[in-house]
């Protein structure tokens, strides 16, 4: 259960047992001592009440009286006075319900309950010149003596709760603080995942522990990682920009080759196969320079107002033209009368990549659907497929430039068509979805902000 729990949590919860523990085992050591302390002070106090009786007593002419300050209950020490002979009381006091016939042991403190009351008692001898002697015992209230003690140690119980819910607070805040530095660097790594952004950086600055050097070695990676993107980039965009012009002009070439008569049937045929090559080849270019246009930020978006509803119903309509072949159903749920601000030609190149993906994967006497709507907020545009499917391990990477599954290997295509959906999805400002299921078909959505 305690895994669960963030590094946080479980911080405030160590740093609040750990205090917890330490509190209480302060606690009953200061109580345990000052319980011993008061035991002490009370003993000693009672052996020097005892010893000082002998000052409040007179003897003269054999007749034995004793002073007013016998009487006296200091400390609350009680003073009483007996006969060594039949030990009658003769004089003083003793606490309510206390038993006047406990055994008398000289000079010895007892530690004896009575009546559900502690008490330490002390007895000592007083001789005479006659020869004769008295027993003055000295008596004490343990429970009394240890009132304030016992009331201090309530408001400590009380109290207790209290101090704990301070201790976990302070906790938190030193966790939090101690903490906040890793949470910046999530919260970092986080903002690059999200926004694709490689320029975030954690930027502690200065510090001489080990998270603000982990905090610099992240960045140092980053600007690293980023330089390296921006080479491959700037690889990618200029190499497309070399590769173009070579390539229109091999086209015009081959446009021409195809025309000239000198050339036998099968000659045409190979020039036809190589005219086909170059146009792929040109249409890899094409989209790999608008590719690097995007991702470098540079993408041109020519917003107008048209109508989606009806781009829709004219890219099924040729679809359907295409799924004959192969006898694919194309079925459409379009929602008329939708209007979007957008670029027409990069929204119309985008679902036409959705639907050749979809018509790719999909087996013959299948279907592939496109759907249209909105809400209040949102336009929805769904390709559904009933083809191979996409494994969850892949769903992360079917956009990335290039990438083809194994299930794409023989189907044709460069890998860029979903690269290129996405960055036209992220120039108008909407986002992306796909669910799959492996041999049931996949479904990609594409929302866009009204």
């Amino acid at each position: 259960m305690i895994n669960k729990l963030s590094i946080k949590s479980r911080l405030v919860l160590l740093h609040t047992a750990t205090m917890t523990i330490i509190i209480m085992v302060v606690l009953g050591l200061l109580f345990s001592i000052n319980s011993y302390e008061i035991s002490a002070n009370v003993q000693h106090a009672l052996k020097e009440r005892v010893n000082e009786s002998y000052n409040y007593l007179r003897y003269d002419n054999g007749e034995l009286s004793f002073t007013a300050d016998f009487l006296k209950v200091e400390d609350g020490i009680y003073l009483s006075a007996y006969s060594e002979d039949d030990l009658d009381l003769l004089y003083g006091k003793i606490p309510f319900g206390f038993a006047y016939d406990l055994p008398f042991i000289e000079d010895e403190i007892q530690s004896i309950q009575n009546n559900r009351v502690n008490y330490f008692v002390y007895d000592t001898k007083v001789p005479f010149a006659d020869g004769r002697q008295i027993m003055i015992r000295g008596i004490v209230s343990i429970d009394e003596a240890e009132k304030d003690f016992r009331s201090l140690l309530q408001t400590a119980i009380i109290l207790l709760p209290l101090l704990i819910v301070l201790t976990a607070v302070g906790g938190y805040i030193i966790s939090k603080r101690a903490m906040a530095p890793i949470t910046r660097i999530a919260d970092t790594v986080k903002k690059i995942k999200e926004k694709q952004d490689l320029s975030q950086r954690v930027d502690l600055g200065q510090g001489k522990d080990e998270v603000y050097a982990l905090a610099a070695t992240f960045d140092d990676l980053l600007d690293d990682l980023d330089q390296s993107i921006q080479r491959e980039k700037r690889f990618s965009s200029d190499v497309a920009h070399e590769l173009r012009t070579p390539l229109s002009v091999m086209k015009m070439t081959v446009d021409k080759l195809i025309n000239d008569p000198k050339f036998t049937k099968e000659e045409k045929q190979d020039i036809r196969l190589l005219d086909k090559k170059l146009e792929q080849m040109i249409s890899m270019v094409n989209q790999l320079l608008l590719l690097a246009r995007a991702e470098n930020g540079r993408m041109t978006i020519h917003k107008t107002e048209f109508n989606l509803s009806d781009l829709c119903l004219s890219i099924v309509q040729e679809y359907k033209e295409k799924a004959e072949k192969r006898n694919i159903l194309v079925k459409a749920n379009i929602m008329a009368d939708i209007s979007y601000e957008g670029d027409e030609t990069l929204i119309l190149r985008m679902i036409i990549n959705l639907m050749d993906n979809a018509l790719k994967f999909t087996a013959d006497n299948r279907s592939v659907e496109l759907d249209l709507n909105r809400n209040d907020n949102e336009i929805i545009i769904k390709v559904k497929d009933e083809g191979v499917g996409i494994a969850c391990d892949q769903l992360d990477k079917i956009f990335d430039r290039f990438y083809k599954s194994d299930d794409s290997r023989n189907k044709g295509g460069h890998g860029l068509g979903l690269a290129m959906v996405k960055e036209i999805v992220k120039a108008h400002g909407g986002k992306i979805e796909v669910k799959s299921t492996l041999t049931k078909g996949s479904v990609f959505t594409v929302l866009l902000k009204i």
